[in-house]
This record gives C-alpha cells, sequence and structure tokens, in this order.
C-alpha cells in the first residue's frame, strides 16, 4: 500500500487530481487508515487511474468516464473511444467553418467583394424513382456519413444505382442543428423497404429555380443571396417546398475543392 503522496509520485498524477478523482467517485483509496486516516492506494489501482487519465485527455467529462469504468469491458470503452473521435472530428469542422467565416469577413472589411457571378434559370423536373434515405442529422457537415451508410446498403443489398443523386432538406428554414435531409439515388426499379431505406417515387417539380456553384462550398452562400436578389426581381415567384442539391462533383471524384460542381434548386409556384 502507497500513501497518496507516494502514489502521486509513482503515477505522475497531482495529490490535488487524486482527491478530485476520490470525491467524484472514480478512484476512491484501497483503504483508509483508522489510526491516521491516510488515504492508501495499491499498485492494482494504476491501470484504472491510467484509463481515468487517457479518457480525460480524449476529451471525457466525468459522468462520461463513470459510464466507462462502471461497464468494466475494453470493448465499451474503445466503442466509447470512437464516439469522441467522430464528436471531435464533427467539432474540427465546425471550427474550421469558423475561421472561414473570419476570413471572408476580413476580406469584406477590406473591400474585398465576391466577384462570383451565379446564373438563376428555370426548368421543370420530372418524378424519378429513387432509394432514399431520410434522417434528422446534427448538422449539414454530417451528411457524408449518411451517404455512406446508403452506399453500403446499395453495395449489400446489389442494387444498381446511378450517378444521379441529390439531397432534400425538408426544413421550412435553415437550421445550424438537427436537419432533415433526404439522400436520394436514383434506382432502375423499386426494390423492398427495409428500415430507413425506402423506395419511392419523388415529386415532378413543375417550376425549379437553379444555379450553379463552382468551387468550394463555401461559395454556396453565395448562390443563395443570388437566388434572394433573383425572386426579389421577379415578384411573379414565390418558394414552394424543399430545396434540393446535387453535387455533380465533390469529395469522392475531385480532389481540388476549386473545382467542385454543385447545384442549388429551389422549387416555386407563381404568385396569383
Amino acid at each position: 500500500m502507497f500513501r497518496i503522496g507516494e502514489f502521486s509520485k509513482l503515477t505522475q498524477v497531482t495529490i490535488r487530481m487524486l482527491r478530485y478523482y476520490d470525491e467524484m467517485g472514480l478512484l476512491k483509496p484501497s483503504k483508509i487508515d483508522p489510526r491516521t486516516n491516510y488515504r492508501m492506494y495499491s499498485v492494482e489501482q494504476i491501470p484504472t487511474l491510467n484509463k481515468i487519465i487517457y479518457l480525460r485527455d480524449s476529451g471525457f467529462n466525468v459522468a462520461e468516464i463513470a459510464i466507462a469504468l462502471n461497464n468494466g469491458e475494453d470493448n465499451f470503452i474503445a466503442e466509447q473511444l470512437d464516439k469522441k473521435h467522430e464528436e471531435i472530428e464533427l467539432a474540427i469542422q465546425i471550427e474550421k467553418e469558423k475561421l472561414r467565416k473570419i476570413e471572408l469577413a476580413k476580406k469584406e472589411l477590406h473591400g474585398s467583394k465576391n466577384e462570383m457571378h451565379y446564373n438563376v434559370s428555370i426548368k421543370s423536373i420530372s418524378s424519378c424513382q429513387v432509394l432514399s434515405i431520410r434522417r434528422v442529422i446534427p448538422t449539414y457537415y454530417a451528411e457524408g456519413e449518411l451517404w455512406r451508410e446508403l452506399s453500403s446498403f446499395a453495395a449489400q443489398n446489389r442494387v444498381t444505382i446511378s450517378s444521379d443523386t441529390f439531397s432534400i432538406y425538408h426544413d421550412a428554414e435553415y437550421k445550424e442543428q438537427d436537419v432533415d435531409v433526404e439522400l436520394c439515388t436514383a434506382v432502375k426499379k423499386i426494390g423492398k423497404n427495409i428500415g430507413e431505406f425506402t423506395y419511392r417515387i419523388t415529386e415532378p417539380i413543375p417550376i425549379m429555380a437553379c444555379t450553379m456553384v463552382y468551387g468550394e462550398f463555401s461559395n454556396i452562400a453565395g448562390a443563395y443571396l443570388a437566388f434572394a436578389e433573383w425572386l426579389q426581381k421577379n415578384s411573379q415567384y414565390r418558394m414552394k417546398g424543399a430545396t434540393r442539391q446535387i453535387v455533380h462533383r465533390g469529395p469522392w471524384n475531385e480532389n481540388d475543392p476549386k473545382k467542385y460542381l454543385i447545384e442549388i434548386q429551389i422549387p416555386l409556384e407563381r404568385d396569383n
């Protein structure tokens, strides 16, 4: 048995943190000396302390660490680490987006306006038989994982899909969280619905306003501004229904973000 000071030196963990872990119920002393009231620790507790430290350093809070320790299975802890990895990846993407917006704001302040032009056109969209998956996802950044799920399902069930893929955004407003998105890929024949994966025929859109966005995904904001200006000039139209997005060239088939090609589609109706 080791006194808390000795255990601190041997594990390279401060006494303050050992006392904190004791208070939080993560690592209680092996025993308390009844005569001196000293906290006593054993060498068998070191692996548990090491788990606490790497979970803490991986971004786990006290409650999450307690759940992981109480489960006791290394496989469970590995699963929790994978989940935390995904959370951190998402957080990094969000922070990168903040940095991008800071750079755009600096350019605006210095008078460097975005000179990109967007040509808005009108066309009709036919109905289409598709394999789709619709889900409320944390943010727009999580859409990539949903595409991977759809592709995996198609491969496992030997579904022949075409390159005609698009996203439908069902929310009536822009949302920063909990985005209701449906991913669709055209198929040659209707199959059996399984879980979230659904075969259906999309609705035809008689009047669809479209514009092409060249370059990085950050340019999409400029496209929506162009739509706003176009709609104000063409007051006989108003927005109706879910918007769509088609990524003709994206991360899966183009290495250079400056060569991405995205089509934004907004359904319209004539204002009587």
